[in-house]
C-alpha cells in the first residue's frame, strides 16, 4: 500500500508534518535547531514558502505553509533534501554529540532499508498534508501546532517554547524565524 499523499491544490495552504527516521530526538541542541531554522527562513526568502505556523519539536516538525511558486510539494522535497545533509554532516562534525555514533548508525541503517538512499536516511519519507480550506481547519492545526511542546511537557505555556510560531502569534519580538501572518 502507497503511503505516497499529494498536494492537490497546489495553490493551497497546508498542514504538514514530518519525523525523523524511528523518530529520533536530533532536535536537542542550538546548532541543530538553528539549521532548520535557517533552512525555513531560506526557504521563505528565496523559494516562494508562505510559512504561517510551525513548530520543531526533538523528534519532528510541524509546518503551515503555502508555496506561492504552486509547487508545495517539489518545496518539501527540496528542504527535506538540502536539511538531511545538512544535518547528517552537523551531527558527523559535532565533537559534543555524545550519541553520534548511534545516530550515524540508526540512519544508515533506515538507508539500507530504503531503495531510494544511497547511504544514511534522516527524515521519514511519508508527510501526509492536509489541506487548509477553511479558517476553522487553520485554527484546529494551528492550535494542535502551538500546543504540541505543552501537551508532551516541555512548557507550561506554548510561548515559552523557543522553536514554535506561538511566540510569532503572541506578539513576543524574540521570535526565530518570522512567519507571513502576524
Amino acid at each position: 500500500m502507497s503511503r505516497k499523499y499529494k498536494f492537490n491544490d497546489i495553490a493551497g495552504a497546508y498542514f504538514i508534518s514530518f519525523a525523523t527516521v524511528y523518530w529520533i530526538d536530533v532536535f536537542t541542541r542550538e546548532e541543530y535547531f538553528g539549521n532548520i531554522i535557517d533552512s525555513l527562513d531560506y526557504c521563505r526568502k528565496n523559494k516562494g514558502m508562505e510559512i504561517y505556523g510551525y513548530c520543531i519539536m526533538p523528534s519532528h516538525i510541524h509546518l503551515i505553509f503555502r508555496s506561492e511558486n504552486k509547487d508545495p510539494s517539489g518545496l518539501i522535497r527540496d528542504f527535506k533534501g538540502f536539511t538531511s545533509k545538512k544535518m547528517l554532516k552537523s551531527i558527523e562534525e559535532n565533537p559534543q554529540e555524545s550519541r553520534k555514533e548511534w545516530m550515524l548508525w540508526m540512519f544508515e541503517r533506515a538507508g539500507k532499508k530504503n531503495s531510494n538512499v544511497k547511504f544514511r536516511q534522516f527524515w521519514q519519507q511519508n508527510n501526509k498534508p492536509i489541506e487548509i480550506w477553511s479558517l476553522k481547519v487553520f485554527e484546529q492545526k494551528l492550535n494542535y501546532i502551538h500546543n504540541n511542546p505543552l501537551e508532551t511537557g516541555f512548557v507550561t505555556n506554548p510561548v515559552d517554547w523557543k522553536y514554535s510560531s506561538a511566540r510569532n502569534y503572541g506578539n513576543d519580538d524574540q521570535t526565530v524565524l518570522e512567519i507571513d501572518i502576524n
